[in-house]
């Protein structure tokens, strides 16, 4: 049975959700995370990936001004970069300089961007397309380069309402 209920009630019941880590260079070549909970893959042949970022925040200029961006799976242990990369603005700060702790990164194989070494998986897209959608802009980008890490890691989730980040077992 359904009961009827605002919608700002009903959203919390979404959880767990995915985090990704998204990254974009700046016009002055400084790559910028930002943490999403909004991603989805949408499409197989071609590879494509779609994300919602706030128009406020400083990545949609990056990514429209690099024309492609990173997403990366992060891994338990990048707990603390991930709620750091979603606190912080891009325009204020170099992010990757001010939390080092589980943030390494290399150079991505086939985009003008970075990998994040820890994380679970890495999906280099091309930036194809971008569409606004209420408060966000979503992106679409299709990925022609992916990894995954070496050394299996559990995926990072929000667990609950108020950035409640965590793993999630399997089992």
């Amino acid at each position: 049975m359904q009961k009827q209920t605002d919608y700002l009630e009903a959203i919390k019941t979404k959880y767990p959700e995915q985090v990704i880590i998204a990254i974009a260079k700046d016009p002055t070549g400084r790559p910028n995370p930002i943490t999403l909970g909004w991603a989805m893959t949408v499409s197989f042949e071609p590879p494509m990936w779609a994300i919602a970022v706030s128009e406020i925040h400083y990545t949609p200029s990056c990514i429209r001004h690099s024309k492609c961006f990173t997403i990366a799976l992060p891994s338990a242990d990048q707990k603390d970069a991930a709620m750091f990369f979603g606190s912080r603005s891009g325009r204020d700060i170099d992010k990757f300089a001010a939390c080092p702790r589980h943030c390494a990164t290399e150079p991505a194989k086939k985009i003008d961007s970075v990998l994040l070494c820890e994380a679970v998986a890495n999906f280099e897209c091309t930036l194809e397309k971008e569409y606004p959608a209420g408060d966000h802009i979503i992106f679409i980008g299709k990925v022609v380069s992916s990894t995954i890490n070496t050394d299996p890691n559990r995926r990072l989730y929000t667990l609950g309402p108020g950035h409640k980040l965590g793993a999630v077992s399997a089992r």
